[in-house]
């Protein structure tokens, strides 16, 4: 199912001892480990290899061009707990034109503290649209609560 939420610019919540910035091609290890270990085995990857590597193809373009200015890490102290990942425009057919989130995370032992919401005000400045299983209520739920629609 494809949400797509409109540019509306929203208080920037805050999660304490959590600091974000923007991912960096130095990033891909930390980062490729935390997408691993942040789904159940098979459902992002099947290997932490695999992860790493599709962490590589993010950097390199593969699933479009990657969006610094919205794109964020959560790092508590020298540990990453979240990411979200936006690219420019996604390159399927059935997404909307405009920056899309290829990937929202969290670390499990991170979850439920608001880092989610905290990544998605990043990109709350504009129009921007993502992909998400419609049997995934948590997500949705989150989605919703910050202004995704159906698109």
């Amino acid at each position: 199912m494809i949400l797509i939420r409109r540019a509306d610019a929203v208080p920037t919540p805050t999660v304490p001892g959590v600091v974000l910035r923007p991912p960096a091609v130095e990033d891909a290890l930390p980062l490729g480990k935390l997408y691993f270990e942040a789904y159940d085995p098979g459902v992002a990857s099947a290997t932490e290899r695999e992860a790493l590597e599709d962490i590589e193809l993010t950097f390199a373009g593969e699933y479009g061009v990657l969006a610094p200015n919205l794109s964020r890490l959560a790092w508590y102290g020298d540990q990453l707990v979240g990411a979200l990942l936006v690219v420019e425009r996604a390159p399927w057919r059935d997404t909307p034109d405009c920056p899309f989130i290829i990937e929202l995370f969290t670390a499990r032992s991170h979850r439920r503290q608001g880092i989610a919401r905290l990544l998605l005000s990043a990109c709350s400045n504009v129009t921007v649209a993502l992909r998400v299983e419609d049997i995934n209520t948590a997500a949705l739920a989150l989605y919703r609560s910050v202004g995704f629609q159906p698109g």
